[in-house]
């Protein structure tokens, strides 16, 4: 089979089985909450990606936004709507965490038009360390006791759906003229802007696509455990994201759902090792950072996942066939 048939084929496939797979019996409910975990780092993962990777920041706050959506889904579906009928609400919960993490991301996004890097690095610590702390001083969400009675609304299906959507609108996004915008920051932000790239825009709309799936899984992880507390999304949940982007891959979509994919499942089978467990993830980025600084798929992609056009493209015709980056 062609690679442009594998682009609409795996994914549609994928959702069917979603959907068949929990009521055959060949999963147990173990099975079942790995699958939707795995589906909802993939979301996170790609979605720093789109910042650490194609834009070549580095942000530490991704458990920030991943801790806005978590909340202002729950607060929906258990104090505002606790009756109302799951199949409209859960979608909208969803939004509604998204759309607060995205709104989040807009001063982020702001404070980063002069700051690169390191200093970057630190504003999205802080910012996720005002989140935190904010939770954890609020009453009606729980403070640090957090909130209880989430329903369950997850599942294999939903988190597959919404996994789905995050890498169709990122690759979208990445293979867009805008998109190549986004990637000339991470080459040169001075001669991007020489060449008539809007930074300021494309920074903008990377951060605030990125913070808003960040509150997309959020919401899903939410009402997958059934219960979230401040400590739930502190800097370890942040160094777990990083470790997904940096093992599979910066700037790669297929990256991003195999480093989420290995983190996951290492994570379960290390799970008798307790605490220690917390040692292992960051000890692995450590190393990554020594021996393989881009990942395993780092900057690269599988045929299917690219837009035509991409997988036509030859070595010496890339430059002729490349959008340009005026994003004005």
């Amino acid at each position: 089979m062609k690679s442009r048939y594998l682009a609409p084929a795996l994914p549609l496939a994928g959702l069917v089985v979603s959907v068949i797979l929990p009521s055959t019996g060949l999963v147990n409910d173990y099975l079942q909450f790995v699958l939707m975990s795995v589906a909802i780092n993939a979301i996170l993962c790609v979605s720093l990606n789109l910042v650490n990777g194609w834009m070549g920041e580095f942000s530490v706050g991704h458990a920030g936004f991943m801790a806005l959506g978590a909340y202002a889904s729950a607060i929906l579906t258990v104090k505002l709507l606790p009756g109302a009928p799951s199949q409209l609400l859960f979608p909208a919960a969803v939004l509604i965490g998204g759309t607060v993490a995205g709104l989040a991301g807009i001063p982020v996004g702001i404070l980063s038009f002069k700051t690169r890097g390191d200093y970057l690095a630190i504003i999205t610590l802080a910012f996720l360390m005002i989140v935190k702390s904010g939770l954890e001083n609020i009453p009606y969400t729980g403070g640090p006791r957090g909130m209880l009675g989430i329903p369950r609304l997850t599942t294999v299906a939903w988190a597959y759906l919404w996994c789905m959507i995050a890498f169709w609108v990122i690759r979208n996004l990445v293979y867009s003229k805008y998109g190549r915008g986004i990637s000339a920051i991470r080459e040169d932000e001075v001669a991007a802007e020489a060449m008539g790239v809007s930074t300021r825009s494309a920074k903008l709309v990377a951060f605030v696509t990125s913070s808003f799936f960040a509150g997309v899984a959020g919401a899903l992880f939410a009402h997958q455990l059934q219960f979230i507390n401040p400590s739930s999304f502190d800097i370890l949940k942040s160094t777990e994201i990083l470790v997904m982007v940096y093992l599979g891959g910066v700037a790669s979509l297929g990256g991003s759902l195999l480093g989420a994919g290995v983190v996951t499942i290492l994570t379960q089978c290390l799970q008798p090792l307790g605490t220690w467990r917390m040692v292992v993830l960051p000890a692995l980025l450590v190393l990554l950072m020594l021996f393989r600084p881009g990942g395993i798929m780092g900057y690269r992609d599988w045929n299917w996942l690219k837009p035509r056009l991409f997988t036509k493209l030859r070595p010496g015709k890339s430059k002729e066939a490349t959008p340009t980056m005026n994003t004005r």
